[in-house]
């Protein structure tokens, strides 16, 4: 398999550094990385993942 296209998350500020959020896409799946912890990547679905992200922004009651 070739190598992930990590991409770093636009919210994690400018320059190099490495306390940021890193994504690579799949056809059916999603990576999710801390840059700090490369070796630990978490796998889900493009669905799942916006089921996150819209339970993040949902508004808090």
């Amino acid at each position: 398999m070739a190598q992930d296209a990590w991409q770093k998350s636009t919210f994690s500020g400018g320059g190099d550094h490495d306390d940021c959020v890193q994504i690579a896409a799949h056809p059916h799946t999603v990576l999710l990385r801390e840059s700090e912890e490369p070796g630990q990547v978490v796998r889900t679905t493009p669905a799942g993942l916006a089921a996150l992200i819209r339970a993040i922004r949902a508004p808090r009651y």
